[in-house]
């Protein structure tokens, strides 16, 4: 197959074109699937981990209060603080820790330490254990300015007590340690110690992901593994560069990254004597299955539809070009010299067609009224020529002074003068290929359009101006103060009225931005309105090119004549995004936007 035939070039260029479009299909849709898939995982495993977060930080508060009861017994606090020695005090001191332990199931043990009589007291399988003359157990011990803390996910042990104690199965459990205070004064008369199963934190955690496909630790402000999928790493620091690389420094609460093919999202949990973290893992290969499931599915199909438009396509070219291969022959007959040959019809599509005419084509050739077809054609070609005549702008400025100085010899300067106006705008609008320019030059533009107005309003109102001298000679956009000040005639001015104005305020803000602002007192703008436009201008970006295509839509939404939002796009198409344009009603009547935007020096090529 020749690369130069038709047949070829059809295959080829339409094949070519259908894989590329499918192919750039698959790879869109399966990037923005991902995206949407990555998206959503990130908002729903960020809600059910702050979730999470919070059930771990109500099982937290609900052992802390149940750890202030030894404050609420008043006969309890009594014993402790002046000691314990008969059997009542002994019995409380029991009741009071029976209640504590039997308070959640999950709790595994209590221990109490006496500072007046150096006892300790351990509660355990609901027996209680006590020893007397023995120090405090160095865990429980807390000389840190927080009376609380919580001690990670540890095997649970006797407290350093010797004496045996029986059926005692060490089992993995975390603590909370309270040291209870001489009140209002923070010297220590005992030490409590509460170890809770980790069953507690399971009922939660399991909730929070799927055992089969993700993984989740419960971490201490250490790195301390307090609850994971293996037990085996419980206390132990979770040796992870993930962890250590964008968890442990990071001053955010929350957050999510991705590393190692897998979307770690992770919640702090903080309160009294806590500093957790709770970390998902979910792999990218979990996570993406959805898309990669399609994926398959969508080659599949294109690789049906490969096969099937390969072999349409192949019988419609070859259907194409046979018939040109049999024009050819007969074209090549002609070219021998043979004139009358019999040219048979090819079928009524295209091709036919040209067949048709060639047969046509070829009777006329026979009928010598070739020449007389060449020369009409010849003479017709010139007819063309006299369609490229048109107005030149020049034309109309050239007329529009020509009036005007008639104007002056008829003594009629008040015509003359609004011609001038109308000439300046034109000049300024048509002639002038600049987006920048002076604020003199943008002044100058709004004053020839007042002009006009006040020829059009009967002088029915005032226009002045305020303005630095140092700002003249700055630059800004284009065509941006006289659409505000339109919109003061379509919109806000009032006829009843014989006092109105229009007056425009320039001063720097600092050494490199400068507020100009443009304010009437004609009628103000609804509220509802008011609030529409500057939503409008609150999300309008310097990409928004849209919103520059849509000044109409604006006009009609808002009832702002040009279109704010239009003009606060061009500005930040030319002065970037710093610059701001607000608008507000003033409370003597009228309307009033200011223009914020950086002090340009010098003319830039925009």
């Amino acid at each position: 197959m020749k690369w130069n035939t038709i047949r070829t070039k059809m295959i080829v260029f339409i094949l070519l074109p259908t894989l590329i479009c499918i192919m750039a299909t698959m790879f869109i849709s399966y990037h923005f699937s991902t995206q949407s898939l990555r998206t959503r995982a990130v908002d729903e495993n960020t809600n059910l981990l702050f979730q999470g977060t919070r059930n771990i930080e109500s099982l937290i508060q609900e052992i802390n209060r149940l750890s202030l009861i030894v404050y609420s017994d008043s006969e309890f606090y009594r014993s402790l603080e002046a000691g314990y020695e008969d059997m009542l005090a002994n019995a409380r001191i029991y009741s009071s820790l029976n209640y504590i332990s039997s308070s959640m199931p999950d709790i595994s043990q209590v221990y109490l330490y006496g500072v007046k009589d150096s006892k300790a007291t351990l509660l355990t399988q609901n027996t209680p254990k006590r020893w007397q003359g023995v120090p405090p157990y160095p865990d429980s011990k807390i000389n840190t300015d927080s009376a609380v803390s919580l001690q990670s996910t540890h095997l649970s042990h006797s407290y350093g007590l010797t004496a045996p104690i029986p059926q005692f199965i060490p089992e993995p459990v975390f603590t909370l340690h309270r040291r209870i205070e001489r009140v209002p004064t923070t010297k220590a008369l005992g030490y409590l110690s509460i170890d809770v199963r980790l069953t507690a934190l399971t009922d939660i955690i399991s909730q929070l992901y799927d055992q089969k496909q993700e993984n989740i630790w419960l971490l201490d402000g250490n790195g301390n593994i307090v609850y994971g999928d293996n037990s085996e790493e419980y206390g132990k620091k979770l040796n992870a560069a993930w962890y250590d690389t964008n968890i442990r420094d990071k001053q955010s609460s929350q957050g999510y990254f991705e590393e190692d093919k897998a979307m770690f999202i992770y919640q702090n949990i903080e309160g009294p004597g806590l500093n957790w973290t709770l970390v998902k893992q979910i792999p990218v290969s979990y996570l993406f299955r959805e898309a990669n499931e399609a994926a398959t599915i969508n080659i599949a199909l294109m690789v049906l539809l490969l096969i099937t438009i390969t072999t349409l396509t192949i019988l419609i070219s070859f259907r194409i070009t046979a018939p040109i291969k049999q024009l050819t022959r007969y074209m090549n007959q002609v070219q021998t010299g043979k004139l009358d040959i019999d040219i048979r019809p090819m079928g009524k599509d295209e091709i036919g067609v040209v067949t048709e005419r060639f047969r046509s084509m070829m009777d006329t050739i026979n009928n010598l009224i070739l020449r007389e077809y060449k020369l009409e054609l010849t003479n017709k070609t010139n007819e063309l020529r006299a369609l490229q005549a048109q107005i030149n702008p020049h034309f109309l400025n050239n007329t529009l002074q020509i009036i005007g100085t008639l104007a002056l010899e008829l003594k009629v300067p008040q015509i003359y003068s609004l011609l001038s106006a109308l000439a300046k705008m034109m000049r300024y609008s048509m002639y002038n290929e600049e987006k920048i320019v002076t604020v003199k030059e943008e002044l100058d533009h709004v004053k020839a359009y007042v002009e006009l107005q006040k020829e059009r309003f009967e002088n029915k109102f005032s226009f002045r101006y305020d303005m630095e001298e140092a700002l003249l000679e700055t630059f800004m956009p284009k065509m941006i103060l006289q659409p505000i000040v339109e919109n003061y005639f379509k919109h806000g001015f009032n006829h009843s009225r014989s006092d109105g104005f229009v007056e425009i305020t320039a001063a720097k803000l600092g050494d490199k931005r400068m507020e100009i602002c443009i304010q009437n007192n004609g009628n103000a703008i609804p509220s509802a309105k008011l609030d529409l436009l500057r939503q409008k201008l609150q999300h309008s970006t310097r990409t928004d090119i849209d919103l520059l295509r849509n000044t109409e839509q604006d006009k009609e939404a808002t009832g702002s004549g040009i279109g704010l939002p239009n003009v606060l796009a061009r500005l930040k198409l030319v002065c970037g995004d710093s610059a701001i344009l607000t608008v507000d009603n003033l409370r003597a009547g009228g309307v009033v936007v200011r223009l914020e935007i950086d002090i340009i020096a010098e003319r830039e090529t925009i």
